[in-house]
């Protein structure tokens, strides 16, 4: 599987074995996405106390994933920047590799079985919303902005000044709530999913691998790369999906979706206020 090929970092790996994962590896796993930073400190059996899980499943958990046991996981994450954390990168950097990796990011990303349900949610639904945090917020920025271009009633959450609970209010059955959740995340951002979701509104979610554990079955969700040879992640197949998506909303709308197009262009022709 592609989570499992050699080399790939162990976020990555757990994203394509999760739906096989029995209910305890699953927790295991969690544990893992959650001490990506400090895992050297920790023994196995630790751990697994911390998942509430045996050591054998935290020791199956790890040959699923492809490691022979808990020294290759350490000695993996020595050679992979995980969790977000900038890695000092010693000399420079191999340009045509990154050019590789980035293309592979960007084709995963754009792969995905559920680009079309999302597609059509974004077209039909009644307001839809956008949301992102921190590394998030640029991403939701830029698809609220770019699917502004193709239909009314887009927002982006949180502005300044701004607190999520008024922002929810207003949403219910036949919206769409789009949150951008990539690795870093805040605190209480499990708790927002939640409340969204609880509005009646569609939830879908865009995040890195990691991201799984806040996907629930049944919601639609797309899995953006973010991980980089270079120093910082690279949001390139975010911003790619980003475009793919609002060209989808665009042609899904038709004349309406251009004629709106046309609307907005002519708006900053009298208002002066692109070149």
């Amino acid at each position: 599987m592609s989570g499992e090929r050699s080399g790939a970092p162990i976020d990555e790996r757990i994203a394509g074995r999760i739906a096989a994962l029995s209910p305890q590896e699953r927790r295991a796993a969690s544990t893992l996405l959650e001490h990506l930073d400090d895992l050297a400190i920790y023994r196995a059996s630790e751990l697994a106390d911390l998942a509430g899980v045996s050591k054998a499943t935290m020791s199956r958990l790890f040959r699923s994933l492809g490691y022979a046991d808990f020294d290759e996981v350490r000695e993996h994450l020595r050679a992979l920047r995980t969790a977000g954390e900038p890695r000092r990168v010693d000399g420079s950097p191999d340009l045509v590799a990154h050019a590789a990796h980035e293309a592979e990011a960007i084709g995963r990303a754009l792969d995905q079985p559920t680009l079309g349900r999302v597609v059509e949610l974004l077209a039909t639904a009644g307001r839809v919303m956008v949301v992102g945090w921190r590394n998030s917020h640029p991403v939701a920025l830029h698809l609220r902005q770019q699917l502004a271009q193709a239909r009314g009633d887009v927002r982006l959450a949180p502005l300044p000044g701004q607190v999520m609970g008024e922002e929810l209010a207003d949403l219910g059955a036949g919206d769409a709530i789009v949150v951008c959740g990539f690795r870093r995340r805040p605190e209480g951002f499990a708790r927002f999913v939640g409340e969204a979701v609880a509005t009646g509104a569609t939830v879908v979610l865009i995040a890195d691998p990691t991201g799984v554990e806040h996907a629930p079955p049944g919601m639609p969700w797309l899995e953006c790369p973010v991980h980089s040879g270079l120093a910082f992640d690279s949001y390139a197949a975010a911003m790619s999906l980003v475009s793919v998506l609002a060209d989808g909303v665009l042609s899904a709308l038709g004349r309406e979706g251009r004629d709106r197009v046309t609307a907005i262009s002519r708006g900053y022709e009298r208002l002066h206020e692109v070149e």
